[in-house]
Order: C-alpha cells, then sequence, then structure tokens
C-alpha cells in the first residue's frame, strides 16, 4: 500500500517542521513581566497570540507545508502535561538523578527542564492543547495546522516506584492512564479540526546510545512496551495523520545520545504513525540504512537542516541527501524538515532569529525541487 492511500494521509506535506521554534523577544519580555507579577494574565496571552502570528508568517513564507504555533504557550515540549494534569509534583534535584541525561556537544549550557514525578491518580483538569491549536487553525492561510504532544514512551519517564508506586503499584498501570489522558485531548484536538498530530517520543532515539542505554534498559524489551503504549493512543481515530519524532535531546544546541538507528529500528515496524520525523542533521545518526525497516505504508521525514548549529545548510547539499535517503526509501515516501524544533526548552538553540529563518527557507526549497 502506498503511504499517500494510507488514512488521514498528507502526502502534499513534503516541507515540514517538527514543533518549536525560537521565542521573539517581546514573549520573552512577557513571560519575564508575568513571573515578576508586573503583567497580568490576559496580558501575556495577548504577548503569546502576537507571537503565534508572526510563527505562522515565518513559516508560510519559507514555504512550509505544515506550520505549528512554535509551542510558544510552553516551557518546553512536554510542560503542557504537568500544567494541565493533575497528579503530578514538581521532584526536587535530588529525587531527579533517574531522568536526568548527560548533556555534550554544543557551545551553551543545558538549560534546566521541567522536573515533575507522578505522585496521584492522573486527571485532565482542562485540555492540554486544543485551545492553542483552535488559535493556529484559525490564523493559518494555506498551510496545514500542526499540533505536537508528548508521547506515552516519554512520559514514561515520569513514573518513580518511590515516588509513585502509591498511586500506581507498576509503571504500566500509569501509563495506561496516561494513554487515556492523551486520547481525550487527541478527541478534543480532532473535534476542534486538526488533521495533523505529532507525538514527541525522544525515549527511542536514545536507546541507540551505549551511555543513554546503560540508564533506561534493553531495546529488546522496552521497544515493544514503549510502541505498544504510543499505538495505543492512536485507535479509532480516523481522518487524522499521526506523526512521530524521534531524537536525541535537544536542549541549548546540546545533546546527549549518538549512534544510528539500528538499536531501535523495530520501532519502525512497531508503531502505527504515519509520519516518521528522523534526526539526520549529522554523523551522530548513523547511516540511512535502517530506513530499510521502514514499511512501505509510512512516510520518513527526513530531519536534514541541523536546529543546533548557527551555519545555514546549502539547500544542494540537503537535496543530496534526500536522494541518498531513497536507496532505501522512495521519493514518493520521504519528506524533509528540520532536525528538531529551535526551542524545546523556551530559551533556545545558540541560532539567530534570522538563521532560523534561513533553514526554515531551506526546507521550504528543497521541498520545492523534490516534489514540484
Amino acid at each position: 500500500m502506498s503511504a499517500l492511500a494510507t488514512r488521514g494521509s498528507l502526502g502534499t506535506v513534503r516541507a515540514d517542521v517538527v514543533g518549536s521554534l525560537l521565542r521573539p523577544p517581546a514573549l520573552q519580555a512577557a513571560r519575564l513581566a508575568r513571573a515578576r507579577g508586573e503583567l497580568a494574565a490576559d496580558g501575556l496571552a495577548q504577548a503569546e497570540d502576537r507571537a503565534v502570528d508572526e510563527a505562522v508568517a515565518l513559516q508560510e513564507e519559507a514555504g512550509l507545508d505544515a506550520v505549528t504555533d512554535g509551542e510558544y504557550r510552553r516551557d518546553n515540549f512536554y510542560s503542557l502535561v504537568f500544567d494541565a494534569v493533575e497528579g503530578f509534583e514538581p521532584l526536587s534535584p535530588a529525587d531527579s538523578a533517574d531522568i536526568e541525561l548527560s548533556w555534550r556537544g554544543g557551545t551553551g549550557r543545558a538549560q534546566a527542564p521541567s522536573r515533575a514525578v507522578c505522585t496521584g491518580r492522573l486527571r485532565r483538569r482542562r485540555p492540554l492543547a486544543a485551545d492553542a491549536f483552535a488559535y493556529l487553525k484559525g490564523r493559518v492561510r494555506r498551510a496545514v495546522p500542526k499540533v505536537t504532544l508528548p508521547a506515552p514512551s516519554f512520559l514514561a519517564r515520569y513514573w518513580s516506584p518511590r515516588l509513585s508506586a502509591h498511586a500506581y503499584a507498576t509503571r504500566d498501570a500509569y501509563l495506561a492512564d496516561v494513554v487515556a489522558v492523551l486520547r481525550q485531548e487527541v478527541a478534543d484536538l480532532v473535534a476542534a479540526g486538526a488533521r495533523y498530530i505529532q507525538f514527541d517520543a525522544p525515549n527511542y532515539a536514545l536507546l541507540v546510545d551505549p551511555d543513554s542505554r546503560a540508564r533506561f534498559g534493553d531495546p529488546e524489551r522496552l521497544v515493544p512496551a514503549w510502541a505498544e503504549a504510543d499505538n495505543a493512543v492512536l485507535q479509532g481515530f480516523s481522518d487524522v495523520t499521526f506523526g512521530l519524532h524521534m531524537c536525541r535531546g535537544n536542549n541549548a544546541g546540546m545533546w546527549a545520545a549518538a549512534g544510528g538507528y539500528e538499536p531501535v529500528a523495530e520501532a519502525f515496524g512497531r508503531l502505527r504513525h504515519e509520519r516518521l520525523l528522523l534526526e539526520y542533521d549529522d554523523e551522530r545518526s548513523g547511516t540511512f540504512a535502517p530506513l530499510a525497516h521502514v514499511p512501505d505504508d509510512k512516510v520518513v521525514v527526513l530531519g536534514l537542516v541541523s536546529t543546533k548549529a548557527p551555519e545555514v545548510e546549502d539547500p544542494s547539499r540537503v537535496e543530496a541527501r534526500v536522494r541518498e535517503a531513497t536507496a532505501y526509501v522512495p521519493l514518493e515516501r520521504l519528506a524533509v524538515s528540520p532536525q528538531c524544533g529551535f526551542a524545546s526548552v523556551a530559551a533556545g538553540n545558540p541560532v539567530a532569529w534570522e538563521a532560523q529563518a534561513a533553514k526554515l527557507a531551506v526546507v521550504g526549497e528543497v521541498a520545492k525541487r523534490l516534489w514540484p
């Protein structure tokens, strides 16, 4: 079966985007003012609205076929869960050693992510992203509005045998409620008109590195369990395309794992998401050979434009890399994107605003050349 004939397929989305964008200075200032008590909640919301308007214009001008709201209403790519779901509490640095990653590379300093742990039964107090998506959908002119959510496989990290067991005796029991919360959210998103929902699942690609694998466990055990939870969120929804993004960590231009996809290539066949967004910006990602394991009903979105390095890529070289990948996946089942978000954590990667715009334009240009 061709990927272009699958349920909810978005075959025309060739120039894709992963999620977060650099926060504009005005939005950063508004967030600081709100934190100091100098700006009311509606003032921050207005600043966020203006920033989202700019994000949509930036992406559409770059020629992207899918656009997000830049994740501008979040502190990081997954903080919306802790903001909207009852049952999590902040985790002290002393108690967070088992979920901390060892950041490498780059020239900056890793930014502190949201640390939390499940301490009670999960209950969605309000939508995670459905309201934000409704605003985005009303601003997009020609592209497909896209929304991102953290995958259950990522949220598995926030169950602790010591701190969570009184609420959920096992991680599997906790994940069952994570899935239920996310299915509620997907239902609301679909009702709001979402047709492209991406789940962020960095844990898979973290398993490619021996150091991080030692922390998480054996891929042969974890990949099937994670895929089962990630697939459970999708069941029963039609007329919507689901994507899943894998990366090796993205924080202030730093990374947490290195290695090719071979140790987790089994996931390509187990996952039911129609689009796999895979990090391929440099040698840390290995070769394209593991793509031979991708079933022929999936689109592979090649993350060939770096959001970590400030240098802007040559479109011809990116185009050549896409053609290299056709040794394993035909061109009709490929697309192109940045390798990750530009600001998975709000302070962002060491990339200038102008370079971000230029990199997005490279994605649009390459897509225009390859899929006119």
